[in-house]
């Protein structure tokens, strides 16, 4: 029988119940038993050759059991080392590394995403929502699977009717990861979403979710003091990632979306979703809402916002018509008792829906020419404007409350002033080369003569007492001309006052712009009536007339009064801030009211009067000053046009209720082209009031 498959080699098999031979007792190497036979034995010694075959056989067995149980130990050695660096191995995978793997096993399965929160809302002081919210849907593409599928983007564009350049440039100009969704189009059509859905296999990583974009019920209205969000930039990004800011996220970037952006914002939610081998979601693992953000209640009366801005368009088109190039302007309310900006107007304006979902190329071109006027430009704070004879405010203050003057002074005025002991030009004239002959401080206020000015200009400039050199810059400082108001709006421009220190700064600025810091006589004359480098905003105006009209209390301006939760609680109440007061006598201030009634009043004599004539003076006392800014560096140039007023105006015992200014520039006179904004406006509010602030406008309290 042979020796089956499976065993060992060399061994032969009698079968499987043969009896072992015997073995038999090993010989002495001396002595060969010989059978001869008879079966006698006898002991033959060996040959030499047979006795060398036997010692070789000796000394292989003698040493055999040695090098084969060398071998076996050198052998578990080595399987032992094996064994255990794969136990330490395992150890390591299941204890050390167990976690992150689970992690990555968990995130090839799942996706989380974050869901933004909807932005409160900002409402008008009675509850009108100026910007709210609408639920739109956006489709999003995953990087890694437009990698993964060379032919994704075109389909998609086919799919949303678009170009793959519109897709790539949404790929190429995000922050996010590689594993965040980008957005590549918002408010899709039905029919497109549907398209999506049912040909999922084509478009893997392209998901439609629903987001919350801003709407603009009342349009264009105020879109400057509202501002806009858009697409966090990577400055602001590395700024506030640590309050849990994504790449992803929008931001509020102008007016009082960026102003108020914390309140605003609310807090996001999060979404754990269980995806496909593809990275389609298949199941929803958790879900964590947002939060909505808070609402912001502005101090705006829409009514009175509504009418600011429609009668400054009328009349920028009636200048355009007449041949002027007025091309924009601005128009401020301010209550004067507590400084809430009750309407603030900046023309040209723009349609904010444009920043929905990004603002598109063209649409940014529009936005962007020269011939636009820079509409996104909220003129009330960053306009800067010389204040013309609006100024004049500061230097009567000073020259009364300095004694430069007092009521009763005469100085004569033959419509020009001719510096002493001058070479050159020395001689200035006021804008038409009227005269008042001899006047008082109450008719040169009135008629805005010119020349009544440049005496005191000249006198505070010439004054032996240093301390009354620059009492005209002191007092503009205190009535809040070229410093800022401290309105709650980003973007304000500060502003400016002519002097030797404002030459000195602009020297050491620029020389080659400003080659000589000198600040002389001449320059003095024309700092007294709000030219020279004095450059001042709207809402500086509007805050100066307001701080003399209460009396002397200079406030900050807020636009916003309160912020409530998404349930109408009230979170905060902005309270009015006071900045600093100008002291007055009595005296000073009757005097100089005196004036300011007569502008409107005090016909022909106030500069505004025939602007008013018919105006129900007795229902609705008003104050204010023409200011007309001529502005040399253009040649041929029409000045600026303004006009400010408050009323009722019968001494700060009445408390006046409201303080308007509107600046045109390239109008021509304040009187002809400005004032006759200011008076639509206050015959709307004598029939039309600003209503109470209503703090609980979404729950009706």
């Amino acid at each position: 029988m042979t020796s089956s498959a499976g065993g060992p080699r060399g061994r032969n098999y009698r079968g499987a119940f043969s009896r072992p031979r015997a073995r038999r007792p090993a010989l002495s190497p001396d002595l060969v038993e010989e059978d001869r036979g008879d079966h006698s034995r006898q002991r033959v010694p060996p040959s030499p050759l047979k006795r060398l075959e036997g010692e070789e056989k000796e000394i292989q067995r003698r040493s055999q059991p040695v090098h084969v149980g060398l071998r076996l130990t050198v052998m578990g050695f080595v399987v032992l080392g094996l064994f255990s660096m794969m136990i330490v191995r395992l150890w390591s995978l299941q204890v050390l590394q167990g976690p992150a793997a689970r992690q990555y096993e968990s995130s090839l399965s799942t996706r989380t995403v974050l869901i933004s929160p909807p932005r409160g809302l900002i409402l008008s002081r009675t509850g009108t929502v100026l910007v709210g919210n609408k639920v739109m849907s956006i489709v999003t593409l995953n990087r890694q699977a437009a990698l993964n599928d060379p032919g994704l983007i075109e389909r998609l564009a086919v799919a949303l009717g678009i170009t793959p350049a519109q897709i790539n440039a949404d790929l190429n100009d995000q922050q996010d990861s590689l594993y965040e969704p980008v957005p590549v189009a918002v408010a899709v059509s039905t029919s497109t979403i549907l398209y999506l859905s049912v040909h999922r296999s084509e478009f893997p990583g392209v998901t439609v979710s629903y987001v919350a974009e801003r709407t603009y019920p009342k349009g264009d209205l105020g879109v400057q003091m509202l501002g806009y969000v858009a697409d966090i930039t990577a400055s602001q990004l590395k700024v506030l990632a640590k309050d849990g800011y994504l790449a992803s996220d929008v931001i509020g970037q102008s007016g009082v979306e960026a102003q108020y952006e914390r309140f605003l914002r609310g807090k996001s939610g999060k979404q754990v979703l269980e995806v496909d081998s593809l990275g389609d979601p298949v199941g929803t693992q958790s879900l964590t809402p947002p939060t909505p953000g808070d609402d912001v209640i502005l101090n705006i009366d829409v009514g009175l916002e509504e009418e600011v801005q429609r009668a400054l368009g009328a009349q920028l088109a009636n200048l355009r018509a007449s041949g002027l190039s007025a091309t924009s302007g601005a128009g401020v309310v301010l209550d004067p008792q507590n400084g809430a900006v009750l309407a603030m107007v900046s023309l040209p304006s723009y349609n904010p829906q444009w920043w929905v979902g990004g603002m598109s190329t063209a649409h940014w071109a529009d936005l962007t020419r020269p011939s636009a006027q820079d509409p996104l430009l909220n003129r009330a704070i960053a306009g800067a404007y010389q204040p013309g004879s609006t100024f004049k405010l500061a230097t009567a203050t000073a020259a009364l409350q300095d004694g430069i003057i007092t009521p009763s002074t005469l100085i004569y005025s033959p419509g020009t002033f001719t510096l002493p002991n001058c070479s050159g030009a020395c001689t200035f004239h006021s804008s038409g080369y009227e005269s008042c002959g001899q006047c008082n401080i109450v008719t040169a206020i009135a008629m805005s003569d010119d020349v009544f000015f440049y005496n005191l200009g000249y006198d505070f400039f010439m004054s032996p007492r240093k301390s009354l050199q620059l009492g005209i810059q002191r007092e503009a400082a205190l009535y809040g001309f070229g410093k800022p108001t401290g309105v709650d709006l980003p973007g304000e421009y500060p502003g400016q006052v002519d002097g030797p220190a404002l030459r000195q700064q602009q020297h050491a600025a620029d020389p080659a712009a400003f080659p000589s810091s000198y600040y002389g006589p001449g320059d003095a004359l024309e700092t007294a009536f709000g030219q020279g480098e004095t450059l001042v905003t709207p809402l500086q105006i509007a805050n100066a007339f307001s701080t003399f009209a209460n009396g002397g209390t200079r406030y900050a301006p807020e636009v916003a009064a309160a912020i409530a939760s998404p349930t109408g609680k009230v979170v905060k109440i902005f309270k009015p801030k006071v900045l600093g007061h100008v002291k007055m006598s009595t005296s000073t201030y009757d005097t100089i009211l005196t004036g300011l009634q007569d502008v409107v009043k005090d016909y022909p004599v106030g500069t505004a009067s025939g602007i008013f004539l018919g105006y129900h003076y007795s229902a609705f006392p008003l104050a204010g000053k023409t200011g007309t800014a001529t502005t040399s560096s253009v040649p041929g140039a029409q000045p600026t046009a303004v006009f400010v007023a408050f009323g009722p105006a019968t001494g700060p015992v009445t408390a006046p209720k409201y303080c308007v200014v509107v600046v045109i520039p390239g109008a021509g006179y304040g009187d002809a082209a400005s004032a006759p904004v200011v008076r639509q406006i206050f015959q709307y509010l004598i029939s039309h009031p600003v209503p109470k602030l209503n703090l609980h406008p979404l729950v009706g309290g």
